[in-house]
């Protein structure tokens, strides 16, 4: 049985082929289109479990389609991991602050690309969070009903900013996030905050989290990201 539909949104038809065969031989049934327009229609249609979408495409470009997808209600939330050209850091925060949930830079080994795909499939799955509110993550334990968090069995005092930073965080392992995206979630949009201060709110987590503080990534040039716990 297939594991799910992949859509492919990809205009090289080298790259378009490889991926094809690398995800059918994982058990994945895949579509695929070579511009932007396309890959609409086929999305709207196949309703895929999750699209690889490429930045850089004739007509409609790949944050386009992804504005597109996520303002229709029966595409929203189909996981969308973006690919763009290396060292091209402001494509990856255009992309995640349109409503990207990975990305993919090339070039890539297609071993690395099913890799990733899995992993966002994974998240979508799986929550580490109790019916009762309490988020588990490593050693790392936060009682949301009485806003309490203990590190290795230890309380641990947390500011206001440093605890709704720790859980927008901690609820989503392995999502990478701008800094807009964290002041946006953890201090409401109207805040004025530079990305030098969302950096000073990280250093002071990371230093009360003691031996734990290692869980914060820093992803050069984009933001941050909790560890993903496999």
């Amino acid at each position: 049985m297939s594991k799910g539909t992949i859509c492919i949104v990809e205009d090289e038809e080298d790259i378009r082929e490889i991926l094809e065969i690398q995800l059918k031989r994982e058990g994945y049934t895949t579509v695929s289109a070579d511009s932007g327009e396309k890959g609409l229609r086929l999305i709207r249609e196949h309703q895929p479990q999750l699209i690889l979408l490429d930045v850089m495409l004739p007509g409609m470009d790949g944050f386009d389609v992804c504005r597109a997808l996520r303002t229709e209600k029966s595409t929203r939330e189909i996981p969308i991991v973006m690919v763009t050209a290396r060292g091209e850091e402001a494509d990856v925060v255009t992309g995640l602050e349109i409503g990207a949930d990975d990305y993919i830079t090339k070039p890539f080994s297609p071993r690395v690309v099913v890799s990733r795909i899995k992993s966002v499939l994974r998240r979508g799955a799986r929550s580490n969070e109790d019916p009762n509110g309490i988020l588990e993550y490593g050693t790392i334990v936060v009682d949301q009903p009485r806003h309490l968090v203990k590190v290795d069995g230890e309380p641990v005092d947390l500011t206001a900013t440093e605890y709704k930073l720790l859980v927008f965080l901690a609820k989503r392992p392995g999502w990478v996030f701008t800094r807009q995206q964290i002041v946006d979630n953890v201090r409401g949009e109207d805040y004025a905050v530079t990305e030098r201060s969302v950096d000073v709110q990280i250093v002071g987590l990371r230093k009360k989290l003691g031996d734990q503080a290692e869980w914060i990534e820093t992803v050069r040039g984009v933001g941050y990201r909790a560890r993903e716990i496999n």
